[in-house]
């Protein structure tokens, strides 16, 4: 049987990636539905799913994990495994568990780290690396240049 590295480095089998990529549709519909009950879940978006191979586990990666997010993922953790049951048919459902995506981490923590550095230069440009309009720049106003 083939396998490969899914998004976070394990070595997965293909119908482990499969059932990541079902669970992750089927959470965050469920997570979508959760939200008009409960605030706290408004910000949460589900990122990935990485399901042990023996089915019993699955950690459920968020862009972001707050410590009210988390309270209310672990109060609606019954809802959603609920929510797996009834529209995967699989042997067992997993136990989930929640964690931060360490991708969206990192790519936060180079943001602030390149917000940084461009405050302490000063550039003209922003961390996108695009220059910055200046007053000069005001919108329909020919900014040729006379050269001759």
């Amino acid at each position: 049987m083939r396998r490969h590295q899914d998004s976070h480095g394990a070595t997965s089998y293909p119908r482990t990636a499969r059932v990541n990529r079902v669970l992750q549709e089927v959470l965050a519909e469920a997570l979508e539905r959760l939200a008009d009950a409960d605030e706290r879940l408004r910000m949460a978006t589900v990122t990935a799913v990485d399901t042990a191979p023996d089915l019993r586990h699955a950690t459920v990666f968020l862009s972001s994990l707050g410590d009210d997010v988390a309270l209310a993922l672990a109060e609606h953790r019954v809802v959603l495994q609920r929510a797996i049951a009834n529209e995967v048919r699989l042997k067992r459902t997993p136990h989930l568990e929640f964690a931060a995506d360490p991708a969206v981490v990192a790519g936060t923590r180079v943001e602030e780290i390149l917000r940084r550095i461009h405050l302490s230069t000063g550039d003209d440009e922003d961390v996108a690396g695009h220059a910055s309009s200046g007053p000069a720049d005001a919108p329909g106003e020919d900014r040729r240049d006379d050269l001759g």
